[in-house]
């Protein structure tokens, strides 16, 4: 199925990269974001190869698709999705946000009150199905379509539908596997690690990413 797709908080590197990529794999993309000019500005600077589309607007009109990512940044992710908590009733929405701090060269992970941000949208969205994905993907390698990436991406929730449409979506994007995890339990271990993916990277001036030896090819 060919959902229509939207990025709260999608200005941003992680948003861009995921919207160029689901649009390339013939998805419907709507970035949000507060400035919803800036929005549109953004998406004309996104041109996908295949058949998706990608267009700008407010967070209200991305929460108002099909199936909703959160690619806020983390400080600002539980008022952004209590905003639109009445269009994201019923959807699956799927959380990239991780809470990270800079301390010199390091990311280090932040521990919210019910452990990881998804845990966190999963409470302030009790009628919506929450996904955990795209948590250690280097952004400008999503967003350059010619990197080569290769990656693997973790997904977890204890909404069994979430998990099966989060897994749908991504496998439909080139460079992508996914693979799916499990429950909420494993959401703080998830989103923590990937501090250790961006220190990595700033530490040796790479991207780096996630791929899991031994696994069964799809």
């Amino acid at each position: 199925m060919t959902y229509q797709i939207g990025i709260l908080g999608g200005t941003g590197p992680a948003g861009r990269g995921l919207a160029i990529r689901l649009a390339s794999a013939g998805y419907r993309v709507i970035i949000g974001g507060r400035d919803a000019e800036r929005s549109v500005a953004v998406a004309l600077g996104l041109v996908p190869r295949g058949s998706g589309t990608i267009n700008g607007g407010s967070n209200e009109d991305a929460a108002a698709a099909e199936v909703v990512v959160v690619a806020t940044p983390w400080d600002s992710a539980v008022d952004t999705v209590k905003s639109a908590k009445v269009l994201l009733e019923g959807k699956v929405v799927i959380s990239m946000v991780n809470a990270l701090q800079k301390e010199g060269r390091e990311l280090v992970p932040m521990y919210p009150p019910r452990g990881s941000m998804a845990a966190q949208i999963a409470f302030a969205l009790p009628l919506s199905r929450i996904a955990g994905a795209f948590h250690h993907l280097p952004a400008s390698d999503m967003e350059n379509l010619d990197s080569g990436i290769n990656a693997d991406v973790i997904i977890f929730g204890d909404d069994v539908d979430a998990r099966r449409v989060t897994m749908e979506i991504t496998n439909a994007i080139t460079g992508l596997r996914a693979i799916e995890a499990g429950s909420m339990s494993l959401a703080s271990p998830v989103e923590a690690f990937t501090a250790v993916c961006i220190s990595i990277n700033i530490r040796h001036k790479a991207h780096t990413y996630v791929r899991l030896a031994g696994m069964p090819d799809a």
